[in-house]
C-alpha cells in the first residue's frame, strides 16, 4: 500500500530516467537482471543482442528523513509534486513524521544539498537500491519449475502460483475449488481458492496482491493455504473446520507480471492512458474516491483512475463480492500489502469512527500482542486514516461499508516502517512474515467469533 512513484510515469519519462541512470546499450558485467527462468540468459553482453526492457535503480539511495517544523514540510511537498526523479513512501504531512524517500542518482547533490542547507534531519538507509533488486530477483524460481516444488522460502511467477492452485484442487478435491473471477486489463485470469468444509459455515475472504510490488502478499496467502490444509495445530485445524476461506492470491496480475518482466517497483495495474499506464486499484473503489490520499493525474502513483470502479479488476471483485457476500456468508475481509507492521481496518477516508471501532480495535491490539508473542516484531493496530496515511477509494472501506462486512482490515507486512529494503523483502523473511499474517487473522477471527461476530 505505500507509495512508490517512478513504476507510474509515463512511458517517455521511464526512458530518460533509465538513460540518466546509466543503463545504456548493453549490460555492466554481463549480469542480467531479469529472474532465473526469464529467458535472459545474459542477452546484450557481448552477444550483440539488445539488453531487456529493465527499470534499474543503479545508485539510487533511499534517504529517511524527520520533519521538524512546517518549512521543512512545504519544501518536501513542492519536491514531491515538482520531481519524477524522487520517489516519495507516503507523503509530507506533519511535523514528527519521519518518511522515505527513493533519490534517482543523479539528484543525490541536489538532495544532499537541500538537506543540508534546511537542516533537515536524516539518514542514508541504503546507497544502492538495484543491489536489492538483484539479490531478490535472485531469489525467484524459473516460471516452468513444476509446482510441487512450490515453498516458502522462493518467489514465485504468476504462472507457478496458478498452478500451484490447481494441484492444492487435485490433491484436496473434497474440499478446495478453484475460483476464476475473470480476466485482467490484459486478459490474465485472476484465479483463486475455495476452501470449505460445510455450506452452512460463514466465509473469510482474503485479497492479495493488489499493489504489484508487494511480493510478499501473494507468497502470504498461499502459505495461508497450506497452513489451512496441512497443519496439525488444533487451532488451525478448527479454523479450516469451522469457517469457509476465499484466497485470491494475486488480484493484479497484469501488474504482479510486470514487476517481474519489466520493473520490480511497479505498483498499479497496466490500462494505457496515452502515453501512460496504470491505475492504483486501491484508490478505485467506488466508496468516497478519489476525495482524499489519491490523483487524477494519470502519471501519478496513486492515480485513482478516469472514474470510481473503471478498472476490469476493479470490476470483477465488487461483482464477485456482491454476488456472494450473502450466498457464502462472508463475514471477513482481509487485504494483504506490505510493508510497514500494521494491523487497520476502516476508514482510510476520514477521522469517523465505523460503528464497531472498539471491537475492531480490540482485535488489532489482541493480533498485534499475539504477533509479538510469536516473534518479537511489533505492529500497530488502527484505523487506516489514523494508522498510515489518508486515502480514499480502498477496496476494505468498500468492502466494509459498501458490502456491509462488519470484520475488515488492511495488512501492512514487514518491514518496519524505516525498512532498509522498502518493497525487497528476501526470501529468508517470507516464512516468518506469512506465519504473522496468519496469526493475525487466526486471532482476529476467533476474537471476532467470541464477539458473536460469527453466529
Amino acid at each position: 500500500m505505500l507509495k512508490l512513484r517512478i513504476g507510474a510515469q509515463c512511458l517517455v519519462i521511464q526512458i530518460v530516467a533509465m538513460a540518466a541512470s546509466g543503463t545504456g546499450s548493453k549490460l555492466e558485467s554481463g549480469t542480467c537482471p531479469v529472474a532465473r527462468g526469464s529467458g535472459c540468459s545474459g542477452q546484450g553482453a557481448g552477444t550483440g543482442a539488445p539488453p531487456p526492457d529493465q527499470a534499474r535503480y543503479d545508485n539510487y539511495r533511499i534517504y529517511n528523513v524527520e520533519f521538524e517544523n512546517e518549512e521543512q514540510i512545504a519544501l518536501f511537498q513542492k519536491l514531491e509534486e515538482q520531481s519524477d526523479s524522487l520517489t516519495f513512501i507516503g507523503h509530507a504531512r506533519e511535523i514528527g513524521q519521519k518518511l522515505s524517500i527513493l533519490v534517482a542518482a543523479h539528484r543525490v547533490a541536489d538532495i544532499a544539498d537541500l538537506l543540508q542547507t534546511y537542516k533537515v534531519k536524516h539518514r542514508v538507509l541504503t546507497y544502492n537500491f538495484q543491489e536489492k533488486i538483484d539479490r531478490n530477483m535472485g531469489e525467484v524460481q524459473p516460471e516452468d519449475i513444476d509446482a510441487s516444488q512450490f515453498d516458502w522460502q522462493h518467489f514465485f511467477h504468476l504462472k507457478t502460483i496458478y498452478e500451484w492452485l490447481d494441484k492444492m484442487a487435485e490433491k484436496y478435491p473434497e474440499r478446495v475449488t478453484v475460483l476464476d473471477m475473470g480476466t485482467s486489463t490484459q486478459g490474465n485470469a485472476i484465479k483463486g481458492i475455495k476452501l470449505s468444509s460445510s455450506p452452512d459455515n460463514k466465509a473469510i475472504f482474503i485479497e492479495s496482491g493488489i499493489h504489484a510490488r508487494e511480493w510478499i502478499a501473494p507468497a502470504a496467502a498461499t502459505y495461508i493455504i497450506n497452513q489451512l490444509l496441512t497443519s496439525q495445530d488444533p487451532r488451525v485445524q478448527r479454523l479450516a473446520q469451522d469457517y469457509n476461506w476465499i484466497v485470491f492470491p494475486c488480484v493484479n496480475p497484469d501488474g504482479y507480471k510486470y514487476t517481474f518482466e519489466h520493473d520490480r517497483m511497479w505498483r498499479k495495474n497496466r490500462q494505457l492512458f496515452g502515453t501512460c499506464r496504470g491505475v492504483d486499484l486501491n484508490r478505485n473503489y467506488p466508496d468516497h474516491w478519489n476525495t482524499t490520499g489519491s490523483s487524477s493525474d494519470p502519471t501519478r502513483y496513486d492515480f485513482a483512475g478516469p472514474s470510481a470502479g473503471s478498472e476490469l479488476e476493479t470490476q470483477r471483485l465488487i461483482q464477485f463480492i456482491r454476488s456472494n457476500v450473502a450466498k457464502e456468508q462472508i463475514k471477513t475481509y482481509i487485504a494483504l500489502h506490505s510493508y510497514s507492521q500494521m494491523l487497520m481496518f476502516p476508514y482510510g477516508y476520514t477521522k469517523d469512527r465505523v460503528s464497531n471501532y472498539d471491537d475492531l480495535q480490540e482485535f488489532g491490539k489482541r493480533a498485534s500482542e499475539a504477533i509479538k508473542a510469536e516473534s518479537g516484531r511489533d505492529y500497530v493496530s488502527g484505523s487506516l486514516y489514523e494508522t498510515i496515511y489518508p486515502s480514499s477509494g480502498g477496496s476494505m472501506d468498500w468492502a466494509h461499508s459498501e458490502a456491509g462486512i462488519p470484520i475488515a482490515y488492511t495488512f501492512e507486512l514487514r518491514g518496519p516502517p524505516d525498512s532498509e529494503d522498502l518493497f525487497i523483502l528476501p526470501d529468508v523473511e517470507i516464512q516468518p512474515t506469512a506465519s504473522e499474517a496468519f496469526t493475525a487473522i487466526r486471532t482476529i477471527v476467533e476474537a471476532a467469533a467470541d464477539k458473536g461476530y460469527y453466529k
